[in-house]
């Protein structure tokens, strides 16, 4: 069967839409992802799900408007099962990448960057299975290791920017990392790709909608499904706002003198904490896990996370379920040691390691046997690495070595 290679050329404008899509899908995929580590239960699972889909989404489409803005002399036709199966393999692959990057150790995070850079390219070839109803598709081998190299090196780096940097650079600019990558694995794959057409090829039935058109739907429904997710589940920073505010005006009233409407004995301290004066004994939390009922010790306590109408005391490596309110919490645990990072989170200072920014807020990495970080408000932020600095330099110095 006599065959002949067939020339294709890229429409300019739909190749910078293309990664358009790719760079705004990431920017809402790693702002999500962010907020996995310091998630518990369903909004964790939320979280992954809400970060996998809007990645899946915009890889997917960022590849499919990239094929669209390819002109041919014959119209290509897509075949569907292939094509479907390419979003489900991207839409896995990148839940998995997510997941593991989220836990914030430095071996997951390889292997993270090689399953989003492995998972993209293979999205990539088996969405291009789809155009063989049409055209033989041939792939220079060179091409081909140089595009898995580019997703597996910028996903790596992206990933890192946004999750094990020392000081996280603007989420645009991970963002930017990671559309890149994607971007430049499809066209490089694209560079070492060879149509052959068959010399008894039947011209396909041109669609009813044109290739621009196309284009312009796909990028107006993946930026959409992200807005979605991002409204949904990005805590806006009014709401964080309103908790800090309300935190620091009743520590406000403490410092002058007045005291609180619930009629407890208070005492102030210098992070802004209203602490009830109680004793040891009624600082031990009642806490479940398993159907089982015990108390937990305030030295025991790493963070507190208040969800929805749920409390959770994680200790360093589960996270326990507790009855009593966040505020009640924070009332019974009094001390230096705890910190209000947020108005729904408490940190036990003995536990941060290192506090980053991150976008306008911040994040505390805790020292504890599983990975964990604890969101920090922006009004809070400053307040915390004060107070952080105060505690080390008021430490007890080891005089042993002396």
């Amino acid at each position: 069967m006599n065959e002949m290679v067939a020339s294709f050329s890229y429409s300019p404008i739909l190749v910078a839409l293309s990664v358009l899509v790719a760079i705004q899908a990431s920017y809402v995929g790693i702002s999500l992802a962010l907020l996995i580590p310091g998630a518990f239960a369903n909004r964790r699972r939320l979280l992954i799900a809400g970060s996998a889909t809007t990645l899946a989404v915009g890889i997917w489409s960022m590849h499919f408007i990239g094929m669209l803005a390819v002109t041919t002399s014959v119209a290509i036709d897509y075949a569907v099962l292939p094509t479907l199966l390419s979003f489900f393999v991207s839409g896995l692959v990148t839940g998995i990448a997510i997941y593991l990057a989220s836990l914030r150790s430095q071996r997951l995070l390889i292997l993270a960057a090689f399953a989003m850079g492995l998972g993209i390219t293979a999205m990539h070839y088996v969405g291009m299975i789809a155009i063989h109803s049409v055209v033989h598709v041939n792939h220079d081998p060179l091409y081909v290791l140089a595009s898995v190299t580019i997703a597996i090196a910028a996903s790596g780096l992206a990933l890192w920017l946004a999750f094990s940097a020392d000081r996280r650079p603007p989420l645009f600019l991970c963002a930017a990392v990671l559309g890149c990558a994607v971007s430049g694995m499809h066209y490089m794959a694209m560079a070492g790709m060879s149509l052959h057409l068959s010399g008894s090829h039947d011209a396909v039935a041109k669609s009813v909608i044109s290739g621009d058109m196309l284009a312009i739907i796909v990028s107006v429904v993946a930026c959409t499904i992200s807005a979605v997710f991002m409204l949904a589940l990005i805590p806006s920073e009014t709401q964080d706002g309103a908790g800090d505010a309300g935190w620091s005006t009743a520590h406000a009233l403490v410092s002058a003198g007045i005291e609180p409407a619930t009629g407890d004995e208070y005492v102030g301290d210098a992070r802004g904490a209203d602490v009830p004066a109680v004793d040891a004994a009624i600082a031990l939390l009642p806490v479940e896990k398993n159907g089982a009922r015990f108390h937990i010790a305030p030295d025991e306590i790493a963070s507190v996370h208040s969800n929805a109408h749920y409390t959770y005391v994680f200790n360093g490596r589960d996270d326990l379920f507790c009855p009593l309110s966040i505020s009640e919490i924070a009332s019974r645990l009094g001390g230096t040691r705890f910190f209000r990072t947020h108005r729904s989170y408490i940190v036990n200072l003995d536990f941060v390691v290192r506090v980053k920014k991150s976008g306008d807020a911040g994040v505390a990495e805790l020292d504890t046997p599983v990975r964990r970080t604890v969101p920090v408000s922006r009004a809070r932020l400053a307040a915390l690495r004060q107070e952080l600095a105060l505690q080390q330099a008021t430490a007890p110095t080891d005089l042993s070595n002396a």
